[in-house]
Parts: C-alpha cells; structure tokens; sequence
C-alpha cells in the first residue's frame, strides 16, 4: 500500500496537470514515434523503435507513479489547523542565532518542496528541527555546515 501524501490544493493541481500532458501529449507523440521507427522496415536492427519502446516504458512507468501519487493524495484544509506550532504547511520566520539573519520557510510536502520559492520538504533537517516548535523557542538543527542555533520569531499560514 503507498503512503499517503499531504498536498496544497496548487501542489495537487499541478501534479493532475502533469499527469494529463503524460497522456494526452507525451504517450501519442511516443506512439507516433514507434509506429514511424515500425514503418522503417527491420525491428531487430532498429535503433529508433529500440529508443522509443524504451522511452514508452520509461513514460508509462512515470505515468503510473504519479496516478499512485494523485489516488493517495490529500489536501490539507489550512484554515483548520494549529497556528500555534509549526506543522506541515506552516510558514515559519526563523532567526539564525550566529548570523542574526531571518529566514522564511513554508514547510510542504517532498513533491511540492522548491527551496527558490522558499518551500521547504517536511522531511529536511531544518523542517524537522522546526515541527512541533513554537514562537519563541530555541532549537538547535544540524545541517550540512554543522549545528546552528535558531528561534523561531513567527508562524502564519499560506
């Protein structure tokens, strides 16, 4: 059984976005491709139907995966939830401790993760240290440059 995934309502429209331009763009133009490399005479010495057979497998596997994703998907309902401690979907302003610099992060989901839009994995070591924390507290994260001390100075929602 695959896991459940939790997504904002625009995380999952982008994912059945994805999922319809596999199948209604990317498997006809694949399709035409092998019917075309078909035509071309010997399969057992086509290089081209070879590459787009492979490239069929390639996008069907990719196509299956994101149905999984989208079946066992769930959208979060941010109106309900606890703005009092950082969860999942929380934006959270935190104060490096050494460098004095603020940062904010909205804690989403692996797929919906983009660090330039400053969306955040729940899985990553910074969401992780921040879950469960309120305003005010102090926590010690190790990250790649080693530990770093920050506070969490504000927690809104999306």
């Amino acid at each position: 059984m695959a896991d459940i995934e939790y997504f904002t309502q625009e995380g999952l429209r982008k994912l059945k976005e994805e999922l319809e331009q596999l199948t209604v763009v990317e498997r006809p133009r694949i399709a035409a491709a092998i019917a075309e490399a078909r035509d071309k005479g010997d399969l057992s010495e086509n290089a081209e139907y070879d590459a787009a057979k492979e490239a069929q497998g390639l996008l069907e596997m990719k196509i299956v995966k994101l149905q999984q994703l989208i079946m066992n998907a769930r959208v979060l309902d941010e109106s309900k939830m606890d703005t009092s401690k950082v969860l999942l979907l929380s934006t959270v302003k935190i104060k490096n401790l050494n460098t004095k610099s603020i940062m904010t992060y909205t804690i989403v989901s692996e797929k919906e993760a983009n660090l330039k839009q400053g969306k955040i994995s729940v899985t990553s070591p910074i969401a992780k240290g921040l879950l469960g924390k309120s305003v005010g507290d102090q926590v010690e994260i190790q990250v790649p440059a080693g530990k770093v001390m920050f506070e969490i100075v504000e927690i809104t929602r999306l």
